[in-house]
């Protein structure tokens, strides 16, 4: 039975150092992945993905928080269940009470039956005690998931007050030329990426900017150090 502590950032300026730290402070010899992820899908994260192939029944794979694991709710409860009933443990320091082996005793706290006609009302009590248990699971899921969508919102926000401040989008402080196509391919991107608060991912918003795969980075990196 192995430890492995999963642990994962969205963008290149952030420290995954503490997510470390918080994992080996609790589990000191939990094997330690890292990941450097922009998105909300499981789907597509290689290390990950590695992961989920390796790990065996009793293995236990360790998560800061929930939001780690998956902040897009359906699919990190499908996620969970799928893995639970493969009998992998899951831990996360933030949220211990969706812990699998919390799960696990809720499924073994069932009533027992009588053989007769009060098992109907058991079998309704102990069906309604299963449902509550995954009720909580994934409203811990649907929580992270909120907690990005306030974020690209008010990010949203910030960026509409500042136009209508008069400040220039996509202007780095000592860059003092920018061509016509840079300019719209930026403000593409301000508009529709996900990260902005739009509906497009990255593929999707190279696609309608019609730059390759290194400028579409280039320019989005830009924009998150003028911005966050």
């Amino acid at each position: 039975m192995k430890l492995y502590g999963y642990c994962r950032i969205s963008t290149r300026k952030q420290n995954i150092e503490r997510q470390v730290r918080n994992i080996l402070a609790v589990f000191p010899d939990a094997i330690i992945i890292q990941e450097i992820y922009t998105g909300t899908k499981f789907q597509g994260r290689k290390e990950l993905e590695k992961l989920l192939k390796i790990v065996q029944t009793g293995d236990t794979i360790i998560f800061d928080s929930v939001s780690r694991m998956s902040r897009n709710a359906d699919e990190g409860f499908q996620l969970y269940e799928g893995l639970f009933r493969k009998g992998i443990h899951l831990i996360f320091l933030k949220e211990p009470h969706i812990n699998t082996d919390t799960y696990k005793k809720a499924m073994g706290n069932q009533l027992n039956m009588t053989g007769d006609a009060v098992d109907l009302i058991l079998e309704g009590i102990n069906r309604y005690l299963l449902e509550l248990a995954k009720s909580q699971i994934r409203l811990a899921f649907e929580q992270a998931e909120k907690e990005v969508s306030d974020l690209r919102q008010r990010t949203k926000e910030g960026i509409e007050t500042a136009r209508l401040n008069g400040k220039q989008i996509g202007q780095l402080p000592g860059h003092t030329y920018e061509t016509k196509k840079s300019k719209a391919a930026k403000r593409i991107i301000m508009k529709h990426n996900h990260d902005f608060g739009g509906s497009l991912n990255d593929i999707e918003t190279m696609k309608q900017a019609g730059i390759s795969k290194k400028t579409f980075y280039k320019y989005k990196n830009e924009l998150k150090k003028e911005w966050f």
